[in-house]
């Protein structure tokens, strides 16, 4: 069994796409899914399961939510290789300067590829101190004002590279992998 981490996009915010983490677990299990644990009420599920391809998950995952609850979440599946990957590459860590509070990722559907027209927007858009850099399927961010004021959120990456984005805190990120890693001794 290969573990897996899911990031749900855009459930319970705002009122919106309500989903009970019970019944979120339930969900996974109904799919063969298993050791499924969430992660704080935001739609990020650890599991395992048989071999299979993140997208195969992907779609698997966000058709059984749309046809059991009626609701179409965007949803995007790493392996555990994947996230301790993305752990080891972000850019910023060591940067003694920088607090780890506000070190975010956002996770993107496919690789993206930033042109010169995308490095104006970013220029444009980010508040002064604000950085992010694109690595494959990752945007690396560090929001020294808080995400809740960045304009480097989820819709901007999303039109800029059209594909589905979904941001996690760096605290969060190491902490899914800490449950994954835990599923495999």
């Amino acid at each position: 069994m290969i573990p897996y981490i899911s990031f749900l996009r855009g459930i319970n915010v705002s009122g919106k796409n309500k989903i009970k983490m019970e019944v979120l677990r339930e969900l996974y299990t109904s799919l063969g899914l298993h050791h499924v644990s969430t992660y704080l009420q935001s739609g990020n599920v650890v599991f395992t399961a048989s071999k299979k391809k993140a997208a195969a998950l992907e779609k698997e995952i966000s058709s059984a939510i749309e046809q059991q609850l009626g609701l179409q979440v965007p949803v995007l599946v790493r392996t555990l290789e994947q996230l301790n990957e993305l752990i080891l590459q972000n850019p910023y860590i060591g940067e003694t300067e920088k607090n780890l509070a506000f070190l975010h990722v956002t996770l993107l559907s496919g690789e993206g590829a930033l042109t010169d027209k995308h490095l104006l927007s970013i220029a444009n858009k980010k508040l002064p101190d604000e950085e992010a850099q694109l690595k494959a399927t990752t945007v690396y961010l560090y929001c020294p004002h808080g995400y809740g004021t960045t304009k480097l959120h989820n819709n901007f990456w999303e039109t800029q590279l059209k594909q589905t984005a979904t941001t996690r805190n760096w605290k969060t990120i190491n902490e899914l992998a800490r449950i994954a890693n835990s599923l495999t001794s």
